[in-house]
């Protein structure tokens, strides 16, 4: 397998895991937390470094899971305080969290096999060349196992509990009249953020993974309004991104993961301005057509722009 497909596969992969969840995210209106989980877990995984001693995937799995749910633990106990309101509370966890991993970081990396950089920027051009060494074998490309795996683990997770996700996602106090418990499936879903953020760590890194996490599904939610479909939508905008950025970072020598974001934000762009029903220019046209109605039920000529006094200057 080239460089270039694994390079592609490892990029659609964590487009397409990072959407799935992310979709849930941007219609809670909680992509910010989104954000604070991906910075929030860094301790976790320092401190499962710490104690494995090196890149063991289930103690880094289950370091990182438990401080998404402490990240959003922490939180929600902010709230019910009502001493701050939800932005502010995740304003004061993730950094704190955040910091202290970093700390733990720069402290002891010298005795773990850690990268600093790679945790927050990630790389994937590095991707094709770590291979998954299991029973004496040579398995592939570690990346595409592990973005595979935590691809599948979602797509269980919305084939299994999708009633649920959505119900609380729109109306949680229906979603409780119902019998389901909103508090246990929003702890489930941030769980399973974390580990989507874990999976894409050396791939993206910890603040690239933001990028993928809300942009294609905030770009999914322009243009439908069926979950369905905008999931779909936020999985092939993410493809769309890790192609079309990867083409760009070729073009103009730059990071690739890096020119992924930037070209889901193009992508964002295009359908914030030009979606058929909530685009900015379509919103322009169906104002103005309802402007003219108004005068031509009035009888009235429509409106016009003075004309500019100095124009003929």
């Amino acid at each position: 397998m080239s460089p270039t497909l694994v390079i592609l596969l490892v990029g659609c992969l964590v487009a397409s895991h990072c959407a799935i969840v992310g979709t849930f995210l941007v219609l809670r209106k909680m992509a910010l937390l989104g954000d604070a989980i991906s910075h929030a877990v860094l301790p976790g995984i320092a401190i499962a470094f710490l104690l494995g001693g090196g890149r063991a995937p289930w103690a880094v799995v289950l370091g990182a899971g438990a401080f998404g749910v402490l990240t959003v633990f922490l939180v929600e106990l902010f709230v019910r305080t009502r001493r701050l309101k939800e932005d502010a509370s995740i304003g004061v966890v993730f950094p704190a969290l955040f910091a202290v991993g970093v700390v733990l970081i720069s402290r002891y990396a010298y005795s773990v096999d850690i990268d600093t950089e790679c945790v927050l920027y990630g790389e994937i051009a590095y991707s094709p060349w770590d291979s998954l060494l299991l029973f004496g074998r040579d398995w592939g490309p570690k990346a595409l196992w592990i973005n595979g795996g935590v691809l599948a683990l979602n797509l269980l997770l919305v084939a299994f509990f999708f009633k649920e996700l959505k119900l609380s996602s729109f109306d949680p106090r229906l979603s409780a009249a119902l019998g389901f418990s909103p508090v246990l499936i929003q702890y489930l879903l941030m769980s399973a953020v974390s580990i989507t953020v874990v999976g894409a760590f050396e791939s993206v890194g910890a603040i690239l993974v933001v990028a993928m996490l809300v942009v294609p599904p905030a770009t999914a939610y322009l243009l439908s309004d069926r979950l369905g479909t905008m999931l779909i939508l936020g999985v092939l905008f993410g493809c769309l991104s890790a192609v079309a950025g990867y083409g760009l970072s070729r073009a103009i020598d730059c990071s690739i993961a890096g020119a992924m974001a930037c070209s889901a934000g193009l992508f964002f762009a295009l359908a914030l301005l030009f979606s058929p029903r909530y685009g900015i220019v379509a919103q322009s046209v169906k104002q103005r057509r309802k402007v003219r109605l108004i005068y031509a039920s009035l009888g009235k000529p429509g409106p016009t722009v003075a004309p500019d006094k100095k124009a003929g200057r």
